[in-house]
C-alpha cells in the first residue's frame, strides 16, 4: 500500500472539480491505496510571502507544518487542476509553492477537469513542466475530464458516455502511477536522496 495525496485547489464557491478530486481518492482507496484528499481551500494557505523552508526550525504556521509532514511522508502525489483562461490555479500553485525539497524524488501524476470540452489539458500541460522542476517526476499518463458536470455527478459518481470513458482510462493512469511509485520507493531505500 502507497500513501498518495490528491491535491485539488479551486477556491471558487460553486466547485465543480470537487468531483474529480472526490474520484480519484474513492478509486485509488479502492486499489488499496492510502488516499487522501488535501483541498487548497480548506487549508488556507496564505498568499506565498516565506516558503516552508524559510522558517526556523519549529517557527512553520502549524497549518504548513503538519502539510509538510504530509508531503514528506507520502508515496506520489496526484493533482487535480482545473484550467483559468489557459493556465492554472491560483489556488493550486500558491499551495505547491510554499514547499520544495518536500517534494523531491516522489512521483506526481496529473488530472485536469474544465467546463468545457478541452478538459483542462492546456493547465496540465503546464503542469508538468511545474512539477518537473519541483523535483518530482511527472508521469506520463493523465487524465482529463470534461465538460466536468457530465462526466461525474455530485456523489463523485461517472454519468454518461465521458464518465465511461474516464473509468476506462483510469486503470492505466494509476497502473503508471503505482509503477513509479514503486520504483522511486526502491531508490530512495538504495540511496539517501541529496538534500
Amino acid at each position: 500500500m502507497s500513501s498518495i495525496l490528491v491535491f485539488y485547489g479551486s477556491y471558487r464557491s460553486d466547485r465543480m472539480g470537487i468531483r474529480l478530486a472526490d474520484y480519484l481518492v474513492a478509486k485509488l482507496s479502492a486499489r488499496g491505496e492510502a488516499a487522501e484528499l488535501i483541498d487548497a481551500k480548506a487549508i488556507g494557505l496564505p498568499m506565498l510571502d516565506r516558503m516552508y523552508k524559510e522558517y526556523p526550525a519549529g517557527t512553520a504556521p502549524a497549518v504548513m507544518e503538519s502539510l509538510a509532514n504530509k508531503i514528506k511522508a507520502a508515496d506520489a502525489f496526484v493533482f487535480v487542476t482545473g484550467e483559468y483562461n489557459w493556465g492554472v490555479q491560483p489556488g493550486l500553485k500558491n499551495l505547491t509553492d510554499h514547499f520544495l525539497e518536500e517534494w523531491f524524488w516522489r512521483p506526481a501524476a496529473i488530472a485536469s477537469y474544465s467546463a468545457g470540452r478541452f478538459s483542462g489539458v492546456r493547465s496540465g500541460f503546464v503542469w508538468h513542466g511545474i512539477l518537473s522542476e519541483m523535483g518530482m517526476i511527472a508521469i506520463s499518463s493523465t487524465l482529463a475530464a470534461g465538460p466536468i458536470a457530465h462526466t461525474l455527478d455530485v456523489d463523485a459518481k461517472p454519468i454518461g458516455d465521458a464518465g465511461a470513458a474516464l473509468d476506462r482510462a483510469f486503470p492505466n493512469f494509476a497502473d503508471d502511477l503505482a509503477w513509479w511509485t514503486e520504483a522511486a520507493k526502491m531508490q530512495r531505500g538504495r540511496k539517501t536522496p541529496p538534500y
